[in-house]
């Protein structure tokens, strides 16, 4: 396969190694971007892969609570002085809202019926877009529930009441008092939001993104050049550090780094009178995963210059 310039331009910002070293695990992982990055971190020279890469979509965050259930929309823009608009505003919250009487799914909320314009959200969306004139669109949505507890919330960056460039839901499962239920619920929120955790659990980590770590440190660890049993048991003491590190309640609490998340949720059952168990979150961080369109400012000069 042939690699591109492109191709080593995108490894080189997704893992923060040098030109060369990333045209040769191109060239040794046949061009697989995914491969690329692990081989890089195998021979440790690229620390982590950053698959967010950059957030380059503009927009905001809309989220809507009702006690014991609670939703986050994004809804993007193309330049952040829409996001500024009153009217965009209005209508993040007018979409959060009514996503809160919906299953939470895209599709759901694009179906409803927008009370305001009495039409869908969908084309209440495509009028907004002739109004404002700019491309908008919805493309995440979260929804929590449960039955007996809260689902806290949490909005960073606020642009306004409901409103801002990441939300985060947690949903915590306990018939004690409520209003202890949202002080920790929004504190472990805003814990989410800081460090962006893969699961609540150990166990609830997606299988192939361990399994693949695991993989990263056996290379490494192979490189040691040490017996295959030490080998074991290294990768078995990273591994469990990865889980500590990437899990929710194994974390240390960003409120009391003495402490885990999951410690400060015990010590709330105290004065919450019950048990209290995590049963969701959901973090919408604005434009993760889509990157804007680059324009080589340099080439275009020159394209300009020959004519």
């Amino acid at each position: 396969m042939e690699i591109t310039a492109a191709m080593v331009k995108e490894l080189r910002e997704k893992s923060g190694a040098g030109m060369m070293d990333c045209k040769k695990a191109l060239n040794e992982t046949n061009g697989d971007m995914e491969a690329a990055i692990d081989w890089l971190r195998a021979k440790g020279i690229a620390k982590a892969d950053k698959k967010s890469g950059r957030t380059a979509a503009e927009g905001l965050i809309g989220i809507v609570s009702g006690g014991v259930k609670a939703v986050a929309v994004e809804i993007n823009s193309e330049t952040d002085f829409v996001a500024r608009n009153e009217a965009f505003q209005e209508l993040v919250r007018g979409v959060a809202n009514v996503a809160l009487t919906t299953d939470g799914s895209v599709e759901a909320i694009s179906k409803a019926t927008y009370p305001a314009t009495g039409k869908s959200v969908e084309d209440t969306i495509k009028d907004a877009i002739a109004t404002i004139g700019e491309n908008m669109t919805l493309r995440r949505s979260a929804l929590l529930t449960v039955e007996d507890g809260v689902v806290a919330t949490y909005i960073h960056n606020a642009a306004g009441d409901g409103i801002g460039k990441l939300g985060v839901l947690v949903a915590l499962k306990s018939i004690g008092d409520k209003e202890v239920l949202y002080s920790v619920g929004r504190q472990v929120a805003m814990h989410v939001a800081a460090t962006n955790p893969l699961a609540i659990r150990a166990e609830e980590v997606d299988a192939a993104v361990a399994e693949r770590e695991r993989n990263v440190f056996i290379e490494q660890s192979r490189a040691s050049g040490k017996p295959d049993s030490i080998i074991e048991k290294m990768v078995e003491g990273r591994m469990r550090k990865f889980f500590e590190e990437v899990a929710l309640l194994s974390q240390a609490f960003v409120m009391n780094p003495e402490i885990t998340v999951g410690q400060a949720i015990k010590d709330a059952e105290k004065l919450a009178g019950a048990p209290i168990e995590v049963t969701g979150m959901a973090r919408l961080l604005l434009g993760e995963g889509v990157e804007k369109e680059e324009s080589d400012f340099a080439a275009e000069v020159a394209a300009v210059a020959k004519g």
